[in-house]
């Protein structure tokens, strides 16, 4: 069956780019505002800090769900919609008197989000023939960078220059816009009216699942991972996730086809796109109390040479998209996964005396390594399914990458304290003050741990190659 071309597709993609662009910059740019909102709303940072976790916890739990309802009902109106609900929550984010009210905005905000991020995959899938569909992801994968980069110093701005109010407010016209553009640009789409009935049951298992184990990772080290709360809310979530998976196989229609998983390909590249992510992240939570409390670089100085890592991505991913086009796909995850290794192992040679040169080509390896990875990895869990299966598919590669994050940053704070509480002698739940050895000795170990785990990822795909291979070689001969 011949694909259908698009006449307009770049075009299609030009709407499609304004999601990623306005999640991440709301994410990002959400953070540098937290201390002014904290002041305002007379809140401590402890508080403060579920503006931020809460977006992260709704977005998963309902990105999954968006996106087999946009296989049954559109991709298009899931997508559209969503930009209407998320500048809603936006401004209901502008009046916000009230933590509580604050965190309910922001909330509706997530759901938005989480509409248009399930669908936004799999419309660049459906409208881009395969040869072109790299290319295509590619450039999502710098809009999410470029979105990222942008954030911090806008926010940074529109604070000082006006107040932490004004940061929601540039959501509302881009979202207005967005829906408009969506509505006369975006392809329009059949319908299919006898679709069986949603899987409800799933649903609600699911998002139970994703609320109390994202709830339990993020919270852990605050609380102390043998306190009753986190015990308990990591029992609910095995729990839901088990009815979850027996659920899925019973229902006619279920939120996740579950034999997808019995593709190799489909696995392997799921598992290494959430140790991409996991890696991104244990970069972004360790590496700014090096710079900052080790290195003593003033915040500023340590954003700028952060901002390598979305530089990179955004320079590398699109021509990652392309090549992956017209070369092997897993060739180039290899390759993205294996730099990632080097880029850590890199960093954990970090010292007192490094410069600052040597610590933004360490940083940006990073970036360069998931730049080559992403665009290519992506384009071939799309190329996996049937198309009645992009809008999950596209879910899953959303969710997993929250996933990658939460449990990025769960497992490198996690290790640096144990290590660091184990080479002073006593229990450690931040910097100490006046002992950067300490620091760098347990940094060091998060780092080569990393890198290893990147390796793992590139061994089993490289694995997968030479066995796909060797099948292939077989059935000639027998041919």
């Amino acid at each position: 069956m011949e694909e259908k071309i698009y006449k307009n597709r770049w075009k299609i993609l030009a709407v499609v780019l304004l999601s990623p662009f306005m999640g991440n910059l709301d994410s990002s740019i959400v953070n540098i505002a937290l201390p002014m909102m904290s002041k305002h709303l007379g809140v401590e940072i402890n508080s403060i800090q579920w503006v931020v976790t809460s977006y992260l916890i709704v977005i998963s739990a309902f990105v999954l769900i968006f996106g087999k309802l946009s296989d049954k009902f559109g991709k298009v109106i899931i997508f559209n919609y969503g930009f209407l609900i998320f500048g809603l929550g936006s401004f209901l984010c502008t009046i916000s008197q009230s933590l509580s009210f604050l965190v309910f905005a922001r909330i509706v905000q997530a759901v938005g989000a989480a509409m248009y991020m399930s669908a936004n995959q799999s419309i660049i899938a459906v409208v881009f023939p395969q040869n072109e569909r790299g290319r295509a992801l590619g450039l999502l994968g710098s809009t999410v960078a470029i979105g990222t980069m942008l954030g911090p110093a806008l926010g940074g701005i529109m604070v000082q220059l006006f107040n932490w109010q004004s940061i929601f407010i540039i959501n509302i016209p881009i979202s207005i816009f967005a829906f408009i553009a969506g509505k006369l640009i975006l392809p329009k789409e059949e319908i299919n009216k006898s679709a069986s009935a949603f899987d409800l049951r799933g649903a609600i298992l699911f998002m139970v699942f994703i609320v109390a184990l994202f709830w339990a990772l993020l919270s852990g080290e605050d609380l102390g991972w043998n306190n009753g709360k986190i015990i308990i809310s990591l029992i609910i979530s095995i729990l839901c996730g088990i009815s979850f998976y027996f659920t899925e196989k019973k229902v006619e229609d279920p939120i996740v086809d579950l034999s997808m998983f019995q593709n190799k390909l489909f696995d392997i590249s799921i598992l290494c796109a959430f140790i991409s992510f996991g890696v991104l992240f244990c970069v972004n939570i360790i590496q700014p109390f090096y710079l900052q409390d080790a290195m003593k670089i003033s915040p500023a100085t340590s954003g700028f040479l952060m901002m390598s890592v979305p530089i990179s991505i955004a320079v590398v991913a699109p021509i990652s998209g392309y090549l992956s086009d017209r070369l092997s796909g897993e060739i180039l995850t290899v390759l993205g996964l294996l730099t990632m290794s080097i880029g850590l192992f890199t960093m954990s040679l970090l010292s007192l005396s490094s410069n600052y040169i040597y610590i933004a080509f360490s940083i940006a390896i990073i970036g360069i390594g998931n730049g080559l990875f992403q665009a290519p990895n992506n384009a071939i869990v799309m190329s996996l399914v049937s198309k009645d299966k992009l809008g999950v598919v596209g879910s899953i590669n959303a969710l997993v990458r929250n996933m990658g994050m939460v449990s990025g940053i769960t497992f490198s704070v996690a290790l640096l304290y144990n290590r660091m509480s184990s080479k002073i002698g006593h229990r450690v739940t931040g910097y100490v003050s006046g002992r950067p050895d300490i620091f760098l000795y347990a940094m060091k170990i998060v780092y080569v741990a990393t890198g290893c785990i990147c390796i793992l990822g590139m061994t089993l795909t490289i694995m997968r190659i030479v066995k796909e291979k060797r099948e292939r070689g077989e059935a000639y001969l027998k041919s």
